[in-house]
């Protein structure tokens, strides 16, 4: 059985959790204690040596250590329902926008979050190498979430979804991103009609709240 390496107050095994459960996939979960840095742990190094969250071990016995990797093997394996796309066109588009979200939302956040943040403290970065902090980084990376937010609304304005005309890895990773954003005391207001909306009709699946 598929066993995925979990953190259930971290953002980015959410997203593996989210699209294992919009896939139907039964899986064994094991969860992770960040906070207590059991990440940083002999024996989750040897599961995985980067040091982070999610992990999948597959049912052929191959650790997959990020999302990159457990989205592309699960739309592989469970090709049902299509979440990177069908068409050629829809595939780029699907990628296209799953990295920019990813790029100008997760990364923004994180950047704000892991710079200010003093339980972040040398732990600027994620893995197993410690980074000191850089409070310059925080103010930009606040910026970038507003202007994350703002081209995010502007891009939902008549359209249901993220990239394509249809439910896609792209509002997965988009859920996740606007829902961390929280953690830096940024959420959707009046000023984003189209993104409350949107994530309104999100919450209405099953998978969004977990």
């Amino acid at each position: 059985m598929i066993t995925l390496y979990d953190c259930a107050t971290a953002p980015s095994p959410r997203r593996a959790r989210i699209l294992l459960a919009e896939k139907g996939i039964v899986h064994e979960t094991v969860q992770v204690d960040l906070r207590a840095g059991e990440q940083l742990s002999e024996s989750f190094r040897k599961i995985n040596p980067q040091c982070t969250v999610p992990a999948l071990r597959t049912e052929e016995g191959l650790i997959l250590t990020d999302n990159a990797a457990i989205t592309a093997y699960v739309e592989a394996r469970y090709p049902d329902p299509p979440l990177l796309g069908v068409t050629p066109t829809e595939k780029a588009e699907i990628a296209s926008w799953n990295w920019h979200v990813e790029f100008e939302g997760l990364l923004a956040i994180a950047e704000a979050f892991r710079n200010s943040t003093p339980a972040m403290a040398n732990r600027a970065l994620p893995g197993p190498v410690n980074y000191v902090q850089i409070p310059e980084l925080a103010q930009r990376g606040l910026t970038r979430v507003q202007q994350f937010f703002a081209g995010l609304n502007e891009r939902l304005a008549e359209r249901e979804f993220i990239a394509s005309d249809r439910f896609s890895v792209a509002d997965i990773t988009a859920v996740v991103a606007v829902d961390f954003a929280r953690i830096v005391r940024v959420k959707p207001d009046e000023q984003h009609p189209h993104l409350v909306r949107w994530r309104a009709a999100m919450a209405q699946r099953p998978s969004m709240s977990l």
